[in-house]
């Protein structure tokens, strides 16, 4: 049986890096905390991801927030997709009370209530930093993955790109899309000269292209489309030597899941494209906390689980980590999980038949420990204790131990409508971001163009007799479909929400 010194000579020798890391708190052994112990986490290994997880009302978000604060006391700026939004307290200093007392007494560690800088985000239009994002920054690919469009389609995006390029026509928001794809089809000049050069666009596909837009249109992607366009460079502030924590409110997204499979698609290829190779370094450049993340894997597109799976992959070599909170293990896809460096449990409840599966699944794959039946020990764990195995700065796992979590120095709740007014009227970032620019682009460029064709007509042009056929994009937008396509939508929204709340039919 394991004695209590040879708990801490074990533990001491694997979570006690030798360059700059973070706390976490302390190690606790058969139910008491272990002062001697502190669980540590080398900045250089953070960039290997992470997951923070347990079942509601264990402590999940706090975590966060320590994890958060923690990274901003090293620098590291964060953001973090609140989707409950009750994360923004930590731009506020926290308050002492009994139970904060003691928990530090016992880790024999100082608190030191604290503000931290924070940057409100938004792509909704809430009180924040609006980001947003051109057309033509996405490009045919990516923007086709958005809309879920087929190799057909795609096909078809990729032209209408390479003509709007190739005339000087700003794709910088929807309507400029739209606009284009209404100039190539209904427009005499404009049908000829694209398929004389390019070839043409059966009617067919491009009314299940102008369905698709609509749709994102329908859950606020005309918002995110524009300038300026947000540049990601300005996550990575840091002031009076602390990491800024930019928290982005998203707690919409049951309703909006198109619209934030556009935000993330969009953020993790700037990402990547723009962020230069770093490999391991002393610290990461950048942490993405994703709060709620069975909600993402949920609600996403299979594009974005996709690209979230090729991220994981791919963005540590930027300096970037992706660290997802969730209720179990098993919300994260297998692929994700495995690529997880990190890993905070807190308790889960064994209820039912599938909770005990999910439980042994998830001991089964932390490293074996003689100083814990953690079988057991997971469903009984404490409000603010938890598992936790990392890697040390070799990259080697480290022993599974049950962590005595500290406490958040700043406010556990949220900002009052007063306080967040007063951030965001002192941000530099929402005064960059706020005003729209509405340049002359596709839309002014050919609507002038398809007005000066008729005021330039000749008579003769003018009195022709035509046949009443509307266009494309006019017999999209009025047709049945067209009509009762915003009732489908509301129907398939609350059957989501339903579904979240298991209210909806089982699948």
């Amino acid at each position: 049986m394991a004695d209590k010194a040879s708990f801490i000579e074990e533990l001491n020798s694997r979570y006690n890096p030798a360059g700059p890391h973070i706390i976490l708190g302390k190690g606790m052994f058969e139910g008491e905390v272990v002062p001697e112990v502190n669980v540590s986490i080398p900045l250089k290994t953070i960039n290997r991801h992470g997951l923070i997880a347990g079942a509601t009302g264990t402590g999940k978000t706090k975590t966060l927030q320590v994890f958060a604060e923690q990274l901003s006391h090293a620098g590291v700026p964060s953001l973090v997709l609140d989707i409950k939004g009750d994360f923004s307290g930590i731009a506020e200093s926290g308050t002492p009370n009994g139970v904060i007392t003691e928990r530090y007494a016992k880790t024999k560690l100082p608190y030191e209530p604290q503000a931290f800088p924070v940057e409100l985000m938004t792509i909704s239009g809430e009180k924040g930093v609006k980001l947003r994002a051109t057309v033509t920054e996405f490009g045919p690919v990516l923007l086709s993955k958005i809309l879920e469009l087929n190799d057909t389609q795609q096909s078809i995006m990729s032209i209408v790109f390479k003509y709007a390029d190739d005339k000087g026509l700003p794709l910088i928001d929807l309507d400029d899309l739209k606009k284009l794809l209404q100039y190539v089809t209904d427009n005499p000049a404009g049908k000829a000269d694209l398929a004389a050069n390019y070839g043409s666009i059966a009617p067919a596909s491009l009314g299940a292209i102008l369905r698709s837009i609509v749709a994102l249109e329908q859950q606020g992607a005309s918002q995110f489309f524009g300038e300026p366009s947000f540049d990601v460079q300005d996550l990575l502030q840091t002031r009076d030597g602390k990491g800024v924590v930019n928290i982005l409110r998203v707690s919409n997204i049951q309703n909006q899941p198109q619209l934030f499979s556009t935000f993330m698609l969009s953020l993790f290829a700037e990402i990547y494209l723009t962020f230069p190779e770093e490999g391991d370094t002393g610290k990461p450049k950048l942490v993405l906390f994703i709060d709620e993340a069975h909600l993402i894997f949920n609600e996403a597109s299979k594009t974005l689980l996709s690209q979230i799976e090729t991220m994981v992959k791919l963005i540590r070599s930027k300096g970037v980590g992706i660290y997802f909170i969730t209720q179990i293990p098993g919300d994260v896809p297998e692929n994700v999980l495995s690529q997880l460096g990190l890993k905070i449990q807190h308790a889960l409840r064994g209820f039912t038949a599938k909770d005990r599966k999910e439980i042994t699944k998830a001991v089964e794959n932390y490293p074996v420990t003689e100083f814990y039946d953690a079988a057991t020990l997971i469903q009984n764990l404490g409000i603010g204790e938890a598992f936790v195995t990392a890697l040390d700065e070799k990259g080697i796992p480290t022993p599974l131990v049950q962590t005595y979590m500290i406490s958040p120095e700043s406010r556990m709740d949220v900002l009052t409508p007063t306080e967040i007014d007063t951030l965001t009227a002192a941000s530099a970032l929402v005064k960059k971001y706020e005003t729209p620019i509405n340049k002359e682009s596709a839309y002014e460029i050919l609507t002038q163009r398809m007005d000066s064709a008729v005021q330039n007509a000749t008579p003769q042009q003018k009195v022709k007799p035509v046949k009443e056929t509307p266009g494309v994009l006019q017999e999209v937008l009025n047709s049945r479909a067209g009509r009762t396509f915003t009732n489908t939508l509301m129907r398939e929204g609350a059957k989501a929400i339903l579904g979240m709340f298991g209210l909806g039919k089982r699948r």
